[in-house]
């Protein structure tokens, strides 16, 4: 079986949102145009309590891209984004969320954050995400969403790391880019991890 796994669509991600990616708008009619073919579609949402340590407003004296120690993990800090029942924490209202079969929920814990859709940034838990797919069979994974440079790149070296066939779909993903280059910098990571890095155009599902 082959899953889509798409990645923080999310309001505060997008146009308007308290850490919007730019462009992140742009890559939702492509990822509606992708999830029906796929027998399994999985969502990713960042699901952060208000007091999460990687809120820059949670610390005096930080700000966003300010870098602190938490828990033993270096930790790049954020503006205050996707909390729990908030409307930023929503999937985008353009997104078919009809075709989602399974919502993954990360960043729960305060004390460490969780880009990666399988664990958080320590590997201390996991979210399931891979005995779930294992269970069903699922053998390769194709991944899009948001974003490039973090959730999605470290969802796509953790599903490698969990042995499952792992594509990225380029058109279907942006970056922060907090740094200039770290969209390229991310897509080399992924391929040198082995990661598949494709075009919609050329995906075969």
């Amino acid at each position: 079986m082959k899953a889509l796994i798409v990645v923080d669509i999310q309001n505060d991600f997008l146009e308007g949102g308290a850490l919007a990616v730019p462009g992140g708008d742009e890559i939702i009619p492509l990822v509606n145009s992708l999830m029906p073919p796929f027998e399994l579609v999985v969502a990713t949402k960042d699901w952060h309590p208000a007091d999460h340590g990687s809120f820059a407003d949670n610390h005096p004296d930080k700000r966003p891209g300010d870098m602190i120690e938490l828990n033993g993990l270096q930790q790049v800090l954020w503006p205050t984004h996707c909390v729990q029942d908030t409307r930023g924490s929503e999937f985008s209202p353009h997104l078919q969320s009809k075709y989602i079969h399974k919502v993954i929920f990360k960043g729960t814990d305060p004390g460490i954050d969780s880009y990666s859709g399988f664990y958080d940034n320590g590997h201390r838990k996991s979210t399931g995400l891979s005995v779930y797919l294992k269970d069903l069979g699922v053998k390769e994974v194709t991944v899009a969403g948001l974003a490039a440079d973090y959730c999605v790149k470290f969802t796509a070296l953790d599903s490698m790391n969990e042995g499952f066939k792992t594509i990225l779909i380029e058109d279907a993903t942006r970056a922060v880019n907090l740094r200039d280059g770290d969209f390229e910098r991310s897509l080399l990571t992924m391929k040198n991890a082995g990661v598949l890095i494709v075009k919609s155009s050329s995906l075969k599902i």
